[in-house]
């Protein structure tokens, strides 16, 4: 038996097993859920890489899986004994799986956790004691109404039938299910479209007030615009009243620079970037969700985009589509796309200068971390998610002839070498070594992975280093964001690629009104066991909610109608995409 079957045997085994439960069902609610199926076999032209549990698309039933390599690609199966077998690319690239893979951690897991555990993972979510991983980022739902009716979007009020939006105290209350993590607490205001709150800035102040470190808004952008083209004026009062009140980034989406590519919010994007500028609202975080045929050759004008944009823009986070909704195979072929693919796509459309090595795993970040930890001797906030789950990098940019041009970190950080020598150090002191003597060992060396000749000639990385590792010296980190794009892509699973050692690493939550704390690819993928579960419960039914609001505030009559040819005739719009019109 292999070292790596060994392993995912081991991991295996930390999930209950099916004979603890009665007759191989969980009860959900009123729901059974089966449990059990035949192990997938694996043909003699697949190499098997580890072992799994996963999901029946068709009926939830728990079930082995493998994950297994073919023709250089990671791909995922399970047999369902009453729906067949299902296969679907899991990772597109197996060496890029591999130099994730090998930097790997467990989590810590929450201090305290929410639920008891009484079934198997993913059907006991609220954060329960299997878990591994603390919050890290934590989405609030305030609102399911939309005034965009996207495909692939996740849920929104007509859909549901009824209307969410907690109350200032049921906000408050989980706000504080959150403070028993004892974490620093970052929330992500979501929706639906969270701007259609008349009371936002009301709910950002009570969340600061509350003691929440970092608030992010996560829109569409079209409420910004729409005021603006109404009374600029006033649509620069209200992102500053946001960001007077608490509000840190922007999250925005954002799918392209073309009518073709980014059919939501192409026409609305120049006039909200527009009163972020104006209002010093200048943290966004450009949100692309890449679908294969859509936009998928529209990635390096996307960052590109960002580099024209960099007083506002400090980030982008792209994210691979989660097929949602039953999908025949030769569709999920049309639209899917992993981590690998976007990586290569970047590449290409950046000729090269954003290589796919440049990329690590989210899980390189907890190096630092525990470098931190051992010399402090205080705790750190770790991300230690599963590696399939995300990358980043971060570039400088280099304009020439009013072009932007791209150097990430690995063109001249030997980032390996730095990595694998702070986890060296790290061992030294945990092992008791001299604090002082280390940190002058560190001082010295840390200028050996580090070519300058090769890095921006104006900003000095080393000394950048030495504030952050040695003095903790954060503000040095704040100048990093503002001299640097991030890029960073997560892509969130579905009911195909479901993988539930993923989800044990998950650190992206969502908090809910009954006190849970949920992971994202449960609370979204298993949509009718958690989010509409708990959204239903705390529903404002649609016509009580005409009776105090209006008519005008959900359905028809409140979804956002543009009249392109005119926005498109305004000078910012024509200011901001004119490196782009051919």
């Amino acid at each position: 038996m292999t070292e790596t079957v060994q392993k995912s045997e081991e991991r295996f085994r930390l999930l209950p097993a099916p004979s603890k439960f009665d007759n191989g069902v969980v009860k959900f609610g009123d729901r059974e859920i089966k449990i059990g199926g035949p192990l997938p076999k694996i043909a003699e032209n697949e190499k098997l890489v580890r072992v799994t549990s996963s999901l029946c698309p068709a009926c939830y039933r728990l079930l082995p899986a493998v994950i297994f390599e073919k023709e250089d690609k990671l791909y995922i199966r399970k047999v369902c004994p009453d729906h067949g077998e299902f296969e679907d690319l899991y990772y597109g690239d197996v060496n890029l799986y591999y130099k994730f893979d090998y930097w790997e951690y467990e989590g810590k897991g929450p201090k305290v956790p929410y639920v008891d555990l009484k079934s198997p993972c993913p059907f006991n979510c609220g954060l329960c004691p299997m878990h591994h991983q603390h919050s890290a980022l934590v989405n609030m739902v305030i609102t399911n109404r939309c005034d965009l009716s996207c495909w692939y979007c996740f849920f929104f009020a007509e859909k549901a039938g009824y209307v969410y939006e907690p109350t200032r105290e049921q906000i408050k209350f989980m706000v504080e299910q959150l403070k028993r993590q004892d974490i620093t607490l970052v929330i992500q205001l979501t929706g639906g479209e969270p701007t259609l709150r008349e009371d936002l800035i009301e709910i950002v102040r009570i969340m600061r007030e509350s003691g929440v470190k970092h608030i992010q808004l996560n829109t569409w952008g079209g409420t910004f615009a729409k005021m603006y083209l109404e009374d600029p004026e006033y649509a620069i009062k209200y992102a500053r009243e946001l960001r007077e009140a608490g509000v840190n980034t922007i999250y925005m989406s954002f799918d392209g620079v073309n009518r073709r590519t980014n059919t939501k919010n192409h026409w609305e994007i120049p006039y909200t970037l527009e009163v972020f500028r104006k209002a010093g609202m200048t943290s966004v975080v450009l949100v692309p969700t890449v679908i294969r045929t859509v936009n998928d050759q529209d990635l390096g004008n996307i960052v590109k985009f960002a580099a024209y944009n960099m007083d506002v823009v400090r980030a982008i986070n792209f994210q691979p589509v989660s097929l949602t909704g039953m999908m025949k195979r030769n569709m999920r072929n049309k639209f899917r796309i992993t981590i690998p693919e976007v990586l290569k796509a970047i590449e290409e459309q950046t000729n090269g200068e954003i290589t796919r090595d440049s990329w690590y795993p989210i899980g390189t970040s907890v190096v630092f971390s525990k470098l931190v930890e051992a010399i402090t001797g205080k705790e750190q906030f770790e991300m230690a998610n599963h590696p399939s789950c995300g990358a980043g990098t971060y570039v400088f940019i280099e304009w020439r002839n009013g072009e932007p041009h791209f150097i990430p970190l690995s063109k001249f950080i030997d980032l390996e070498g730095l990595l694998e020598y702070l986890r060296e150090k790290t061992e030294e002191l945990k092992e008791g070594g001299n604090k002082i003597w280390i940190g002058v060992k560190l001082l010295y060396n840390l200028r050996k992975f580090i070519d300058k000749e090769k890095g921006p000639k104006d900003f000095d990385v080393y000394e950048m280093l030495r504030n952050i590792i040695v003095n903790h010296n954060y503000e040095a980190l704040g100048e990093w964001h503002y001299r640097t794009l991030f890029l960073g892509t997560m892509h969130f699973m579905d009911l195909y690629n479901y993988d539930v050692e993923r989800v044990m690493r998950c650190d992206i939550h969502y908090t809910t009104p009954d006190g849970r704390v949920i992971p994202f690819c449960t609370y979204n993928v298993l949509n009718d066991l958690y989010r509409d579960k708990v959204l239903k419960e705390y529903q404002i039914p649609i016509e009580e909610w005409k009776k105090v609001h209006g008519e005008d505030s959900i359905g028809d009559k409140m979804k956002y109608r543009r009249i392109a040819s005119k926005l498109e005739e305004g000078e910012v719009y024509k200011a901001t995409y004119k490196p782009f019109m051919q």
